[in-house]
């Protein structure tokens, strides 16, 4: 895992737009209907050439593929793995039972999700990993097209944890929910290690360890969830067993979705747990506006000597364009914060396409924000080195 040696380094969190082609061939993949597959393997191609181009012309030193061949950050693992089937009844986060106008609001702007977004399927039998070949052709596919393009200094693919699967597609099966957890572990350490053996950066997706305060632990005291949070990252690191941990990052998040997050848990409470993980950096929102305050939390709770952060600098649910001396601030904050400029890698709040057809942020901004990040890059990097980036 690079650090900022001798400039501040930029990153985002992993997905990115999908075309509207792409989008209706992974939705009639996933509700089994009949497709070309060659016209998808064609289109999945043509979409990660698209969005490895951007990221490159935006300036961003680690990319990815942009999760182009998925339908969702963690929707995608029942196509990878058997023993789910039926719908998990997942209940709803807390805001959105407060305000019904909320979700109103959401079911007119995405009126057409992918199935799986609100009704995505239960373990209902033993888990299975079934095969290797579809992360394979997928790292396979980016690494191809990344060498073709020259780019990237270091580049990165996502994965789900086992909590956020744990907690969308749910226990129908196994004794106990830690049961359960543990066998998501054992089966998707098989997509870990073949991401790492790749000769990619592995990035953790756990909004569980944030985000699932409103939704599947709202009924715990704060104490308890931070209690749960160990024990889902204890099965992050049983899933990420035998990899060196300069080779795995972990990205945290309070869901990623437009409203008002006023029962959020505090970073603060959480940081212990976080820093549990056997990984070399923590990616986490700082520009969602309920969170921007929150490095503050690493004065009471300090950051590791041994971590990078990843800090959010642009957010991901409005077509807001940062300006750069915003972000440059934004990235200073966090360079006080953790005490060292080198261990700071600037990067978004979230993805940009959490879910196929539920894009906040309409394309060409995506790229100005990733622009936006670079240039606010640039102006720290003057002012933290005193001279001019590279």
């Amino acid at each position: 895992m690079i650090f900022s040696h001798d400039r501040i380094l930029t990153t985002h969190v992993g997905s990115l737009p999908r075309n509207e082609t792409l989008s209706e061939l992974l939705i009639m993949q996933e509700e089994g209907r009949s497709y070309d597959p060659k016209a998808l393997t064609s289109e999945m191609d043509k979409a990660v050439r698209h969005v490895v181009t951007k990221q490159m012309e935006a300036g961003i030193d680690i990319g990815n593929d942009g999760e182009q061949r998925r339908i969702g950050f963690q929707t995608y693992v029942p196509q990878r793995m058997s023993g789910f089937a039926g719908v998990s009844k997942r209940r709803r986060g807390r805001e959105f039972e407060e305000f019904p106008e909320l979700m109103t609001y959401l079911m007119r702007r995405f009126p057409n999700p992918p199935k799986s977004q609100h009704g995505a399927p239960e373990a209902q039998a033993d888990i299975k990993y079934r095969d290797l070949k579809p992360i394979a052709d997928e790292t396979a596919g980016f690494i191809r097209i990344a060498d073709e393009l020259h780019a990237f200094a270091e580049r990165f693919m996502t994965a789900a944890s086992p909590g956020i699967i744990s907690t969308t597609m749910l226990n129908a099966y196994y004794e106990s929910h830690d049961a359960y957890l543990d066998a998501i572990a054992l089966q998707m350490s098989n997509e870990y290690r073949a991401i790492n053996k790749a000769g990619l950066l592995l990035q953790i997706d756990a909004p569980d360890l944030a985000m699932d305060r409103t939704m599947m632990y709202r009924d715990l005291s704060d104490a308890d969830f931070v209690r749960r949070c160990e024990r889902h990252v204890a099965a992050i690191n049983k899933g990420i067993d035998g990899i060196p941990r300069d080779r795995v990052r972990l990205h945290v998040c309070y869901g990623n979705w437009e409203g008002p997050h006023i029962h959020d848990v505090a970073l603060e409470k959480i940081l212990p747990a976080l820093y549990q993980a056997k990984v070399g950096a923590l990616s986490i929102e700082f520009s969602n506006p309920r969170h921007a305050h929150e490095y503050a939390a690493f004065k009471r709770v300090p950051f590791p000597k041994d971590m990078i952060l990843i800090p959010g600098v642009v957010e991901t649910t409005s077509n807001f364009v940062e300006h750069p001396e915003v972000v440059a601030r934004r990235i200073e904050e966090a360079v006080a914060a953790v005490g060292d400029r080198e261990r700071v890698i600037a990067s978004t709040d979230c993805g940009f396409g959490t879910f196929t057809r539920r894009e906040w942020v309409i394309e060409p901004v995506v790229w100005l924000k990733l622009k936006a990040i670079r240039d606010g890059a640039d102006i720290a990097t003057a002012r933290l080195w005193g001279k001019k980036a590279a």
